[in-house]
């Protein structure tokens, strides 16, 4: 790369948690820091967290980026400032129509990322001529999955289409590969050292298939005696999901523990048995699973995969050998697989070992880091 700058736009960014933010900072956390600006949202304790980071992060006085001309004036400005000739646009859409503002700041080269929300915009008509613009703007649309790429590419022009890129999410394995912060993570939730846990770690929304595993668990515990579901997360489905576990039969088998830090994650993992998301697709197939970084993890830290039939998401798991994928409509499969899991410790070890292997050689965060330089030079 040149000494020139690569300034990143993005709404998804840390100390906001999720799927898209951490796949954003790993990305930047692989760049040269002197050679990197990012401009985003104000959040949370953002001032925080930036003053851990050895590169300028610039916030928006907005909580959600948008694509305004108050918000290009901002970016152009800093692009000047900062001596930024590429770009890399955190979620394509919308910040993506920014493209053309940066040209003339003197922006050479544009990257869009796209994750699974483009699915929607792909097919939705006001939303798939923005798509479009979006996608003739920049020099680049990446995608996470191949089913993320059909879907996309047909809302684009011929040239945008041709020139999509897959970049996905990786994973350090040695970040997770480790068992530390078991006990800890286990007390914390209650759990006693001696009982085997089924984790699903995601933000509480309709699409992850919580309510699913809940609704299958008395059936679970009804053979695997020693089982506890432990669910990890916050978000608009909690209350439900806080109501759903003490129906008849969970028998007091399930755990929440509502918020975790990311760098706390890889004891969340360490303390479970099995991983188990049943996500699910929604709203006529607009709404979609794209690919969810919580299932190569979860592989990384050695844990067999039970993963929903929802968009990109069965690609981060082979059928038998590192995990299931699972028809989320169909309970009594779930249930079969969780419980083949759970009676089987050497079955589910094997499954572990080998998802940890793929995830460092087809998953890994060095192999996506290289893609976006790749892509940036």
């Amino acid at each position: 790369m040149t000494a020139r700058r690569v300034l990143v736009v993005t709404n998804d960014f840390p100390p906001r948690v999720g799927g898209i933010e951490s796949f954003v900072a790993s990305l930047c956390a692989g760049l040269p820091s002197d050679q990197l600006v990012v401009y985003t949202a104000s959040m949370l304790r953002d001032s925080e967290h930036d003053a851990t980071l050895d590169y300028p992060v610039i916030r928006d006085r907005a909580r959600c980026l948008l694509p305004t001309p108050r918000v290009g004036r901002a970016v152009q400005d800093v692009a000047r400032r900062y001596g930024c000739d590429r770009v890399v646009f955190g979620a394509a859409a919308p910040l993506g129509l920014l493209a053309p503002a940066l040209r003339v700041a003197g922006v050479r080269r544009l990257i869009g990322l796209t994750h699974g929300h483009e699915v929607w915009w792909a097919h939705v008509p006001v939303s798939r001529a923005l798509l479009r613009r979006v996608g003739d703007g920049v020099d680049v649309l990446t995608y996470v999955t191949e089913y993320c790429h059909r879907r996309i590419a047909p809302a684009l022009s011929r040239s945008a289409a041709a020139a999509m890129v897959r970049l996905s999410p990786g994973v350090r394995v040695e970040d997770f590969a480790g068992r530390a912060g078991r006990d800890r993570v286990r007390r914390a939730a209650g759990i006693p050292s001696d009982r085997r846990v089924v984790l699903a770690a995601s933000r509480l929304v309709a699409r992850k298939g919580h309510d699913s595993l809940l609704r299958v668990w008395p059936q679970v515990i009804r053979e695997a005696h020693d089982a506890v579901l432990l669910i990890v997360g916050s978000g608009p489905q909690e209350s439900r999901l806080h109501w759903l576990a003490t129906q008849p039969g969970n028998d007091g088998t399930v755990r929440f523990l509502p918020r975790v830090a990311w760098r706390q994650m890889p004891g969340v993992y360490a303390a479970a048995d099995v991983f188990a998301l049943p996500c699910r697709t929604r709203r006529g197939g607009l709404e979609v699973e794209a690919l969810g970084i919580v299932f190569l993890e979860a592989a990384a830290s050695g844990l067999p995969v039970v993963v929903g039939a929802s968009g990109g998401a069965p690609e981060t798991v082979v059928e038998g050998v590192t995990g299931y994928v699972v028809d989320p409509r169909r309970p009594t499969e779930l249930a079969d697989r969780l419980l083949s899991l759970l009676r089987s410790p050497e079955r589910a070890a094997a499954m572990g070992a080998a998802g940890q292997l793929r995830v460092a050689t087809e998953w890994s965060s060095a192999g996506a880091v290289q893609t976006l330089r790749r892509l940036l030079d």
